[in-house]
C-alpha cells in the first residue's frame, strides 16, 4: 500500500496535475518540493525518523531561477535517493520524449514508471500507482512504443560516432581520417545501418538517431 509520497516538481501546472492523483487516491501524506535539495533533505529526515516515503515522483529537468543547488536535475536526486533509502519507489513524470534517455532511466538508474507530461498524463500516474501498488513497474503505451526503437538495433559507439560527425557535417573521407579507418570501413558500417532500417539516404539515418535520443 502506498500511504506517503514526496514530489519534485518545479511547474506550478504539474505540480497541479500530481496534486489532483494524490488526492483521487487518497494518498494520505504527499509531500511538495520545487528544488531536488529540498527533497533529498526531506527523504533523508524521514529514512532516519524510521518514516520513510513510498514513492517518489520527480521531473527530470528543473529550471534554474538562481537559487544556489547543489542537485539540479532529477537523474542525481534519484541516483541519491536510492544511496539514502534504496527500496524507495520512483516514478519519473517528464516532458521528455528521446527513447535512449527513457530507456537508460529504466536500466540504469532502475526507476518503476515513466509518465510523459501530455494529455492523458492524469490516467496514467494513476495506472503507474496501481501497478507498483502491486509490486510492478509501469510501461505507458507510449513509453513501450517508443522502447521499441531502441532494442530492433544495439548502436555501437563506432556506429554513434559515424552519424555523430555525418551530423556534423563531415564527408565520409574526413570520417574515415578522424576516426583513423578505412573510407570502405565508413561505407560498409554505414551500409550495414541503412539496410538495417529500410534506408536509402544517410539524412535518414542522422533523423533516426536524433528521434531515439542518441544524438
Amino acid at each position: 500500500m502506498i500511504d506517503k509520497v514526496i514530489i519534485a516538481e518545479d511547474h506550478e501546472s504539474s505540480n497541479l496535475t500530481v496534486q489532483k492523483v494524490m488526492e483521487d487516491l487518497r494518498i494520505q501524506q504527499r509531500d511538495y518540493f520545487f528544488y531536488c535539495d529540498d527533497a533529498l533533505n526531506r527523504i533523508k529526515l524521514a529514512k532516519k525518523g524510521d518514516l520513510p516515503y513510498d514513492v517518489l515522483i520527480t521531473d527530470l529537468y528543473f529550471d534554474d531561477d538562481g537559487t544556489s543547488q547543489i542537485i539540479k536535475d532529477g537523474f542525481e536526486l534519484i541516483r541519491a535517493a536510492r544511496a539514502v533509502q534504496p527500496d524507495i519507489r520512483i516514478i519519473v513524470f517528464s516532458s521528455e520524449n528521446k527513447a535512449a534517455k527513457i530507456k537508460s532511466l529504466y536500466d540504469e538508474l532502475h526507476i518503476d514508471g515513466f509518465i510523459r507530461k501530455a494529455r492523458h498524463d492524469v490516467k496514467e500516474l494513476k495506472s503507474a500507482f496501481e501497478a507498483i501498488a502491486k509490486g510492478e513497474r509501469y510501461y505507458s503505451r507510449e513509453t513501450s512504443l517508443l522502447l521499441k526503437q531502441t532494442k530492433a538495433y544495439e548502436f555501437t559507439d563506432f556506429d554513434v560516432d559515424i552519424i555523430r560527425l555525418l551530423a556534423d557535417g563531415h564527408r565520409q573521407k574526413e570520417i574515415s581520417a578522424q576516426l583513423s579507418c578505412s573510407p570502405s570501413t565508413i561505407e560498409k558500417t554505414l551500409k550495414k545501418l541503412r539496410d538495417e532500417f529500410g534506408f536509402l539516404k544517410n539524412e535518414q539515418l542522422v533523423l533516426r538517431c536524433k528521434d531515439v535520443g542518441l544524438l
